[in-house]
């Protein structure tokens, strides 16, 4: 009988030097390289850049840039949506695919995922012909079968924000989906139909036996949800380009607008390091608040 061959130390170490040299270079170098010339004064003349030292002023100024913050709040709404839109939708719809009235679970996991292979810049695009206000879907449906009048949904700066996350929302679901089952049918049935002859309901059996069973797997897409849309830009970008005004400016849509339209690209880069370090943040948060929450449903 064949025996497998060990591979030497040296040989497997090689095997994951690669990747992490890739990662290295492609993660840190950037953020390393941000945070240096975040330090620096450095804007472009007509033809050459001059970069001057100037410590702690970019982070200052940072700290008390009104349009910085609105757009950081206006990315905590965009996360607040999209867990809620996303994930939480994905769970409910995986819950109900999971039943027993349920057929075709592939063809679920196979059309709900196909938004999300579709590139962001195209998804903006077309919602924002379904929100145009001339000849977009929307009012359509609003003038010819409700009898309203035509919005310019967009423009209305009280509410851009929700119309923005519409798309984002509706784009992932399936990704959170096909996680969920997943992790859904690594479960024990023989746990389910034991829930089911103690009397336990579809509601009582999600919330008291599914959700806690699977927190390593929500926290990854807690995780993945908020990564994702603190850096929110191309679909924002292609639809309303922070408008109205800032109504609708996210911080890598602000930090974009600093360095390159602006040409100042030593606060640019201190705005990149804020959104990292205010993402840490936001994620360690969350994290904390689902562990003790499930925590609490587990008892």
């Amino acid at each position: 009988m064949l025996q497998a061959i060990k591979p030497k130390k040296s040989i497997v170490w090689l095997y994951l030097l690669i990747p992490v040299a890739l990662f290295i270079f492609s993660v840190f170098v950037p953020l390393l390289t941000a945070l240096y010339f975040s330090f620096f004064e450095w804007k472009s003349g007509q033809t050459i850049y001059t970069a001057f030292f100037n410590g702690l002023t970019n982070y200052k100024a940072l700290i008390a840039d009104s349009i910085f913050w609105k757009s950081f709040w206006n990315n905590i709404y965009l996360v607040i949506a999209c867990i809620v839109g996303q994930i939480g939708i994905a769970f409910v719809l995986v819950l109900f695919a999971n039943s027993k009235l349920a057929v075709g679970k592939a063809v679920h996991r196979t059309f709900g995922f196909f938004p999300s292979t579709i590139s962001a810049v195209c998804i903006g695009l077309i919602w924002s012909i379904i929100f145009h206000s001339k000849y977009g879907l929307l009012n359509w449906f609003v003038v010819n079968v409700l009898g309203g009048t035509k919005q310019t949904w967009l423009g209305d700066s009280a509410h851009v924000m929700l119309y923005v996350s519409i798309p984002l929302i509706w784009q992932y679901i399936g990704y959170y989906m096909v996680i969920l089952f997943s992790a859904i049918a690594g479960i024990d049935q023989q746990i389910f139909e034991s829930a089911e002859i103690d009397g336990a309901n579809g509601f009582q059996t999600a919330i008291h036996i599914t959700l806690p069973m699977i927190r390593s797997t929500v926290l990854v897409c807690l995780t993945l949800c908020i990564a994702g849309n603190m850096k929110a830009f191309d679909s924002i970008w292609t639809m309303t380009a922070g408008g109205p005004g800032y109504s609708s400016y996210v911080m890598a849509l602000y930090g974009y607008t600093v360095s390159f339209q602006q040409s100042n690209l030593g606060y640019g880069s201190a705005i990149s390091i804020g959104i990292f370090v205010l993402s840490l943040a936001v994620i360690g948060g969350s994290q904390w608040i689902v562990k003790r929450a499930t925590r609490g449903l587990e008892d």
